[in-house]
């Protein structure tokens, strides 16, 4: 059985941009091994969130990779989401890994998969992991429907996540980036 992190949230408004992860890891579909993991870091000079959902040991892998990639292209999300995602679909050893992440700057927000996916959200709203349509869900809602700021939105959203989906726990971390 592997370790498991679960349900990461990030959202874009005219605030700024804010990613919260929830803190519980599960051994298999049981046990919880842990309640205040940090999913969600500053990489990059503190200018990028990242926030993952999957395997642990394979997420660490992936955010030093990412990080990699934004030196290597000065700080350019995109491009260095684009490179990564390139690289980890075609490396034999990459693709092999078994998480997801989220990355946010303030101008973008992006869900990178080990299938080559560079996802942009429509709506700037992007959620990962277990409880991610839960979390989503919610934050579509408040977003449409309030004038909360992107940190609160991600709150909010997370206690509902953690509500009903048994893989999250209100343990968050919260990064966030001023618009």
């Amino acid at each position: 059985m592997e370790l498991r992190g679960t349900t990461i949230l990030a959202v874009k408004n005219a605030n700024g941009v804010a990613m919260a992860g929830d803190g519980q890891v599960t051994l298999g579909q049981s046990i919880v091994m842990k309640h205040q993991a940090r999913k969600v870091r500053r990489i990059y000079r503190e200018k990028v969130i990242a926030g993952f959902a999957g395997a642990t040991a394979d997420a660490f892998t992936l955010f030093e990779r990412c990080e990699a990639k934004l030196e290597e292209f000065g700080g350019n999300l995109l491009r260095a989401s684009v490179e990564m995602a390139k690289d980890w679909r075609s490396d034999k050893y990459l693709r092999k890994l078994e998480a997801m992440l989220i990355v946010a700057d303030a101008e973008y927000i992006f869900i990178i998969s080990g299938n080559g996916d560079v996802i942009e959200p429509d709506d700037n709203i992007a959620a990962i992991g277990s409880g991610g349509a839960y979390a989503l869900s919610a934050a579509r809602s408040l977003q449409r429907h309030t004038e909360m700021d992107a940190e609160d939105i991600c709150r909010n959203a997370m206690a509902i996540a953690a509500e009903i989906c048994v893989f999250t726990n209100e343990n968050l971390t919260v990064e966030t980036i001023s618009a």
